[in-house]
């Protein structure tokens, strides 16, 4: 009888490339791919610990997995798995806990574990697997779009983040094996790929005569039929001068950087332990809109930090405007524990961090808006992805989101789209 396993995915970027790279083992060995709603012979659920509202879902995922099949065999991997592994095994509910390494060969495991009886086991402390995972993909979710995981680990240590814990050192994958997967996707029909990583910036720096992350980018836009490349977010100290020329000088790289701030504020900055000030950003974002043309720079802000009283909340405020982002993502501060920040005493009251997201949010809106208004009446190229009622949808270069009228046909290919007007950030095309 044919094996059926579901995946439940929570968190990032990262973790959603690594359940497809699982996904593709089971399937190797004969494992039939069902919903997470559906009974299966084998659950597996890729945890995030970023925040504590991720641990909390992560156990609400794997108790609704038992209940599904009582006799299934369920498998927690993942960042919450990897930094507390006693907590997951004390739900009661799991037979097999991995963390964030050794899980090149995850499938054969839990194949061997179906037949041998059901046991409860982690595997590969961060220190027992110096090199990088290599969990190779040929495809994922989308028609146009994905994602390749070049780097794991973080060495940075941000007071307020568990992810150092949860990932480990530096781990670079081996630039033959990362051109290798990106002319295997773009084969079978992947346009934009998009480079990702815990810290994706670092890039080489474990591997002293690697190729670095600029190199990389050389490299990558000679893949032949690759229409983008993209990067995902990277750290302000990690963008070189080298970087900015190698994204200015590609045919393909997306016109777009994702460079994290987290505060406005050189107070908060410092607290939080980001090694750089307000100043040094702002020198940054300049040189590279002086290199780049029509670049789209959004950034991550955190709100509600230890200590962040208004006046260092309205300084963020006032330096995130001037840095005329073309959009934000907002967090609300959240202790993790075992992180320097949880055991801070000044903690900022919750009804203060959510006036104080609500108002960071509505300048994201507004400054979002005014970066999209600037295209109204000009010719945008969009990547076709999305598909409904006769309505295309996808992203510009500089990472904006456009609407426009065509058929099916045009998915995975790059449209030129005139702009009539913009709704709520999105470029809408003049045959709307």
């Amino acid at each position: 009888m044919l094996k059926t396993v579901a995946f439940a995915t929570l968190g990032c970027k990262v973790n959603q490339y690594e359940t497809q790279a699982l996904s593709e083992q089971f399937e190797r060995l004969g494992y039939a791919l069902v919903s997470f709603e559906e009974k299966a012979d084998v659950y597996v659920i890729n945890t995030c610990t970023v925040t504590h509202i991720g641990d909390r879902k992560s156990r609400q995922v794997i108790r609704r997995a038992r209940r599904a099949n009582p006799e299934a065999l369920v498998v927690v991997t993942g960042c919450y798995a990897q930094v507390a592994p006693d907590e997951i095994a004390g739900i009661g509910d799991v037979d097999l806990i991995v963390g964030t390494r050794g899980r090149e060969r995850l499938a054969e495991f839990v194949d061997r574990t179906l037949e041998r009886g059901k046991t409860v086991k982690c595997i590969a402390g961060l220190d027992e697997a110096p090199a990088f995972e290599e969990l190779p993909i040929s495809r994922t979710q989308g028609r146009a779009r994905a994602y390749i995981k070049v780097q794991e680990g973080c060495r940075d240590f941000c007071t307020y983040c568990i992810v150092p814990y949860a990932r480990g050192p530096l781990r670079s994958r081996p630039s033959a094996a990362v051109i290798e997967e990106a002319e295997r996707l773009v084969r079978n029909g992947y346009v934009e790929l998009v480079l990702t990583g815990t810290h994706l910036g670092a890039y080489g720096l474990d591997l002293p005569d690697a190729p670095k992350l600029a190199e990389l980018v050389t490299s990558l836009s000679r893949v032949p039929g690759l229409l983008r490349l993209r990067l995902s977010s990277i750290e302000p100290l990690d963008i070189s001068p080298a970087l900015v020329e190698a994204i200015a000088s590609s045919p393909v790289a997306c016109p777009h950087l994702h460079i994290p701030l987290q505060s406005g504020s050189n107070h908060i900055l410092h607290r939080m332990g980001r090694r750089y000030s307000t100043r040094e950003f702002a020198l940054l974002v300049n040189h590279i809109r002086s290199k780049i043309p029509e670049v789209g720079i959004t950034t991550d802000v955190m709100v509600g930090f230890p200590g962040e009283s208004d006046a260092h909340f309205r300084e963020s405020l006032d330096f995130v405007r001037r840095m005329d982002f073309s959009g934000l993502h907002v967090f609300k501060f959240s202790p993790r524990k075992g992180t320097p920040a949880a055991a801070y005493p000044d903690q900022v009251p919750a009804k203060v961090k959510e006036s104080r997201s609500k108002a960071m949010l509505e300048l994201g809106e507004f400054l979002k808006d005014r970066f999209a208004c600037r295209y109204v009446g000009k010719t945008v190229s969009v990547l076709a992805e999305e598909h409904r009622d006769g309505v295309l949808e996808g992203y510009t270069g500089n990472y904006l989101r456009a609407r426009f009228r065509g058929s099916p046909d045009a998915l995975g290919r790059l449209e030129q789209v005139s702009v009539k007007s913009v709704i709520d950030g999105v470029l809408l095309g003049d045959n709307l």
